[in-house]
């Protein structure tokens, strides 16, 4: 039924609780006949398909030969903002009770249909009502049958196609890899059983190929009916479409689409247009339909480029088109946002429980910072006085908006003044600032009715983006609980209110049991005991870790226990690191890459080496590389025989995962450090929480993260089966029991030099029995 324009009004902001509680005040003022959640159903057979089309109308009154069904519907949005096409969408709701009414009771030749809506917070009822026929009530539900056949015939067609072909897919591959079966059986057992699975697979087990497999075959079985596989990176992405592409020219016929960000697939054209002059938005729902059978007919693997092309041709805002489109793929491939983050996870898929959706969520190590980051909120001052400055007090539509914004100021400063008046810059509090969170709240509802009336331009930008941020804040708000804490931060005059997540696995599990089953893999998924607790702590989970697939002999791993690399014996360290490296790299020609974990350490680093052998070709990542940046980078290894390079990198940035150096492209990797982060009051909040929580919070908060970094990065060195190198770890602390006892299985023959003679000796005689 959807038609017109894209909805430009702002979504609303009410929960459901607060819709239900409306629901249950005004059907407890009706008369004694009202029946409130009146139940109704229809038996239908369309296309082949048995239907039970069921509903509860909000209110249904019977009497002799009249009835009226009344539907309610609340929103923040004034009734005169409501958008035509949502009107319509709200009286074919009560247009398909109607049918099913008299069809229940066919003494009944027409009915009364109230629409009543309630507008929050201040409970504006605004009451509409018509009169249909049953003439008119039968050619409406017909007709909706009707379309719906239609789309059910595509999806029927669709469907055969995808359980045939999955039904025969053979895997791509003439034989398995070493652990590679196994992996395969235990994500379609997953699948099959509802299970979540953490799964660690070494690269070169082909984990991509070994996870999405199985799970497409389970598709046959139509135990599970889609499969979304997310990721923290775009180069991960890419190798899933890859692997599809694989199954594809082995025969299989199922739709997968890749999502991408709505600011990277917006048209320029687009760019700076309000959306009721955007002619990609202008008329969207009457040009949708054929432009998703056109795309659904002709395409199977669906990237950007397909979707940009299709949304073109029909003229219809690419971002959406790709949503619409997802609704009819078998696969979605996406970032974790598109699941995980609470503000912009993909809601027509994830507001409710579907145990036909399966999850594949890649690179799970990089979720546990990411997760944390997406339930917490900041808000911070500095943007008020700036927006008081653009708005006309002796505006009758802006002094609501100044006065909300003054009491925000106020509210603000009083949080502050505590910190002010003993000299602290930070204070952090168990419970979050009622009357804090009330006057966000307060001007949210009287800047949604500002936004409604205002035109595009400067002004409406920095106060639409300001509303965002504290709508933003209000979502986290709901989460808010002893996994948080409350943060104050002052910085000169800035004051920033920050709502920071300790421990996001209560809303990870949450959310993966919306869901059938679930696989979380990496290379690097060590300890697992570490991982399954912060990633859903959900004892019922299922544990594998394969074996790496290459030969232990190809790579040997050193420790210096002469070097310390703690805060204080930085300086003291730097010539004995410096001779490391070169030690390193001397003894065979080739490529290499020198970490180290901070940027200020690794240019430390980086210029004692080239002040020292300046006749070495060198590179360093700077802060904050652009694309290109990073391709020209990682370009400078392309040749390593002709110009071998010696590359520094940032422990646990760019260049630590994501990349591939076959071959001879990289025949060293050099660690400077075991990668603890630094030592900051919010790790120190993460340490403190689970010291209370499991008594290991050092380890959760900075040594495993930090080691993880060192997986990453030393993963870097042995990407296939004719891979070779050296692995060199510059710090004593390595020798320790804590950071052994939690090496993986393929570094458990690492050797200890003690010195520089020694770590000579180990490297020459490594290459010596190479050759």
């Amino acid at each position: 039924m959807r038609s017109g324009d894209l909805a430009t009004s702002l979504s609303s902001m009410n929960t459901a609780q607060t819709g239900s509680r409306i629901h249950r005040k005004l059907q407890r003022k009706q008369s004694s006949d009202y029946q409130a959640e009146f139940y109704l159903e229809k038996a239908a057979q369309i296309n082949g398909h048995e239907f039970l089309i069921h509903g509860r109308a909000d209110g249904v009154i019977l009497r002799d030969q009249t009835a009226t069904i009344e539907e309610i519907k609340t929103s923040d949005i004034e009734f005169k903002d409501i958008p035509e096409n949502k009107l319509t969408l709200y009286w074919g709701q009560a247009q398909t009770y109607a049918y099913l009414l008299m069809n229940s009771h066919p003494e009944l030749d027409e009915v009364k249909l109230h629409l009543t809506y309630v507008q929050t917070p201040d409970e504006i009822v605004t009451k509409t009502e018509k009169t249909i026929s049953k003439t008119e009530a039968t050619k409406f539900f017909n007709q909706l049958v009707s379309d719906y056949e239609e789309w059910l015939q595509l999806q029927d067609q669709l469907n055969a196609e995808k359980v045939t072909s999955t039904t025969q897919l053979t895997f791509p591959f003439g034989k398995y890899r070493a652990g590679q079966h196994e992996l395969a059986a235990a994500v379609y057992k997953s699948a099959l059983l509802n299970k979540h699975l953490f799964a660690e697979a070494p690269t070169g087990t082909g984990k991509t190929i070994s996870t999405l497999f199985p799970a497409v075959k389970v598709l046959a079985t139509e135990k599970i009916k889609r499969i979304f596989y997310l990721t923290a990176k775009q180069s991960t992405r890419r190798v899933a479409e890859e692997a599809i592409g694989l199954m594809s020219n082995n025969g299989l016929k199922i739709r997968s689409i890749t999502l991408t960000a709505k600011d990277k697939i917006k048209f320029p054209e687009e760019q700076e247009v309000a959306p009721e002059e955007n002619p990609y938005m202008i008329g969207y729902y009457d040009r949708l339909k054929p432009a998703l059978k056109d795309l659904l007919l002709n395409n199977h693997q669906i990237n950007r480029a397909v979707i940009e092309k299709y949304a073109r041709q029909y003229t219809l805002d690419p971002f959406e088109f790709s949503l619409d489109a997802s609704l009819f793929c078998d696969i979605i491939i996406g970032d974790y946002n598109h699941l995980f983050d609470p503000k912009v996870h993909l809601q027509r898929f994830f507001e409710i429980e579907n145990k036909e959706n399966f999850y594949l969520i890649d690179e799970a190590h990089n979720l546990v910072d990411r997760s944390r980051e997406m339930y917490s909120a900041n808000l911070s001052n500095s943007a008020i006085t700036d927006l008081l400055s653009l708005l006309h007090k002796d505006n009758e539509n802006d002094q609501p908006v100044i006065t909300k914004l003054r009491s925000l100021q106020r509210n603000f400063k009083r949080i502050a003044k505590p910190l002010l008046e003993e000299q602290q810059t930070e204070r952090d509090y168990l419970e979050t600032d009622e009357k804090f969170t009330k006057s966000i709240t307060n001007l949210v509802q009287v800047l949604r009715k500002w936004l409604a009336k205002q035109t595009p331009g400067d002004v409406t930008d920095k106060i639409l983006d300001f509303f965002f941020q504290c709508t933003t804040y209000l979502k986290i708000d709901e989460y808010f609980g002893p996994n948080f804490k409350f943060r104050v931060l002052l910085n000169k005059n800035q004051i920033t209110v920050r709502l920071f997540c300790m421990d996001p696995s209560p809303f990870i599990a949450d959310t993966l049991n919306l869901g059938g089953g679930a696989v979380l893999f990496s290379a690097t998924l060590s300890p697992m005991k570490y991982y399954t607790k912060v990633l859903g702590d959900e004892p019922e989970s299922l544990k594998y870790q394969l074996p790496s697939p290459f030969d232990t002999k190809h790579q040997k791993i050193i420790i210096t226990s002469y070097i310390d690399t703690t805060y204080n014996n930085r300086e003291q360290s730097l010539d004995k690191i410096i001779s490391s490296i070169y030690d390193l790299i001397k003894e065979k020609k080739g490529n290499y890459l020198i970490f180290a974990p901070s940027n200020v350490y690794l240019e430390m680093v980086y210029d004692a080496f080239k002040t020292k052998f300046p006749e070495i070709n060198t590179i360093c990542q700077k802060p904050n590389m652009d694309d290109e940046q990073r391709t020209k980078f990682l370009q400078t290894f392309n040749q390593p025989q002709q110009q071998p390079v010696v590359g520094f990198a940032l422990l646990g940035g760019l260049f630590s995962e994501g990349i591939d150096l076959v071959g001879d492209k990289l025949i060293g990797v050099g660690i400077v450090g075991v990668g603890l982060p630094g030592l900051n009051t919010e790790t120190n909040l993460i340490r403190d929480y689970f010291d209370a929580d499991n008594g290991h919070g050092f380890e959760y908060a900075y040594q495993l993260p930090g080691l993880n970094n060192v997986f990453q990065a030393a993963g870097r060195l042995i990407r296939g089966y004719q891979d070779q190198g050296i692995i060199l770890l510059m710090d004593r602390r390595f020798t320790q029991r804590r950071y052994t006892e939690l090496f993986p299985p393929t570094w458990r023959n690492y050797q200890i030099a003690h010195n520089l003679t020694e770590l000579q000796n180990e490297i020459k005689n490594f290459w010596k029995s190479d050759s």
